[in-house]
């Protein structure tokens, strides 16, 4: 694996979107995926961070993601990894480990 660790992040809010009736929220989702990333590829180095795109933000970059996010361009929770959207609204782990994968990660 490269030397730089994956950067996993994570934005939405308390509430569920109105799309993903029945998903967990994203918080929920924030922790599932770092206990599965854990549990799968344990020992691997990786940042995982999560922002809620209703409280305010001070980080430009991040700022415009939950803008984006706000305009209905994409659903939350949103997932991005090294910047790259892996998931929206209901997230499911294969392509998270699949891009995980393509970065070095071996379970």
């Amino acid at each position: 694996m490269s030397n730089n660790a994956p950067v996993i992040e994570i934005y939405g809010a308390a509430i569920a979107c109105a799309s993903c009736v029945n998903a967990p929220s994203s918080k929920d989702t924030y922790e599932w995926l770092q206990a599965a990333i854990d549990r799968k590829y344990p020992n691997q180095a990786y940042t995982i961070r999560y922002v809620d795109i209703e409280a305010p933000i001070e980080n430009e970059r991040d700022k415009a993601w939950a803008e984006r996010i706000n305009d209905d361009e994409f659903f939350y929770p949103l997932v991005l990894i090294n910047n790259e959207m892996i998931g929206e609204g209901y997230i499911q782990l294969k392509p998270v480990y699949a891009k995980l994968e393509a970065l070095g990660f071996q379970a």
